[in-house]
């Protein structure tokens, strides 16, 4: 498929998700800028990346740190780069440098080796901890009941920021049955931010994915990672 037809199945697909957005907003008296966009582009043909800041896709996520990687090194300017799938600790340190968000941070070893990182090269890290809603034992991420025992590591934390929650609902033909899950990760950012002090803010909630982000946003998504509503079949 040639670049310009590819560009304008693009446009016609974000202005799409867009009106989607906008209404989801609309519902519940929220303004359209309190959601973030992250289009996750595992499925574009990378030949198609440099599209994707002229038609404001400029919020790009990846599931897998290579991949991530890859892409990053073909776009990089005027954009910002989101890792929403799982980190593996031997990959922390490559990825650091590349991305605006991690969204999967599961585990206290994964959040102390990326402060190791962090720490050695001077920076600081903007992180959500991703939180298990749904229950399921293939998912990864810490159980509801395990974030109020990480708020002592919070306070040894000198080169990240907790940004807030991340979650993935249990896949469902109805976008409704999600919505236990996107209330729960609100309430527990909720509850997360009194404890969280003063440099955490906590408050995003990384929730919602093509065919749930509608019933997110109504549950207080601020940020919504889409990806095949954008990219199917693009390749």
């Amino acid at each position: 498929m040639d670049p310009s037809s590819v560009r304008d199945i693009l446009l016609e697909r974000r202005e799409a998700v867009e009106r989607r957005l906008t209404a989801a907003c609309e519902r519940v008296g929220r303004p359209r800028s309190s959601v973030n966009l992250v289009a996750v582009t595992k499925t574009l043909d990378e030949q198609y990346l440099s599209l994707l800041p002229d038609i404001g896709l400029k919020e790009l996520g990846e599931n897998r740190p290579q991949q991530l990687w890859s892409r990053a090194a073909l776009l990089s300017q005027g954009v910002h780069w989101h890792l929403v799938g799982h980190l593996q600790r031997n990959k922390v340190e490559r990825t650091l440098p590349l991305v605006e968000w991690i969204h999967s941070v599961d585990s206290l070893r994964l959040l102390q080796a990326i402060e190791e990182a962090a720490s050695a090269s001077s920076r600081t890290v903007n992180v959500l901890l991703e939180v298990n809603t749904s229950g399921e034992a293939q998912k990864h991420g810490f159980s509801p009941d395990e974030l109020p025992t990480l708020i002592p590591a919070l306070g040894r934390l000198n080169h990240i920021k907790i940004g807030g929650l991340m979650t993935m609902a249990a896949v469902a033909e109805d976008p409704e049955e999600s919505r236990p899950c996107f209330a729960l990760l609100r309430r527990l950012g909720d509850q997360l931010r009194e404890v969280g002090g003063e440099r955490h803010s906590i408050r995003e909630l990384s929730m919602g994915m093509t065919n749930d982000f509608e019933v997110a946003i109504e549950e207080g998504a601020t940020m919504v990672r889409i990806g095949s509503a954008l990219f199917a079949d693009l390749v």
